[in-house]
């Protein structure tokens, strides 16, 4: 897949979680499924928590960090029965929360 195409996804995906349209008009866009539009939004969101983690060293713990996965599954949790909406605003408060536990 393309950069070009990667970052459209992404950028669509932001819109999306920051209310700016709705989860159909960016699958519209991306010639998909609403269904596969999510399936793509879960991993991406999942990417970029991964991405946000500190690390020590330049390559990937061998084995999965437990601070990382309590955060995820709080996240998880959250965004049981929330608004896309809603759930973005979680998102960064558990992201500023995590953010002022490490600095």
């Amino acid at each position: 897949m393309s950069k070009a195409k990667q970052r459209q996804k992404a950028e669509l995906i932001l819109k999306v979680r920051a209310g700016l349209m709705s989860a159909s008009e960016a699958a519209a866009q991306l010639g998909v499924s609403r269904k596969t539009y999510y399936k793509w939004e879960k991993r991406g969101l999942a990417a970029m928590l991964e991405g946000l983690c500190e690390r020590s060293s330049g390559r990937p713990p061998s084995v999965p960090d437990p601070e990382q996965e309590q955060l995820k599954n709080r996240v998880q949790e959250r965004g049981q029965g929330l608004t896309r909406r809603q759930q973005g605003e979680e998102l960064r408060k558990l992201l500023r929360a995590e953010a002022k536990k490490k600095g």
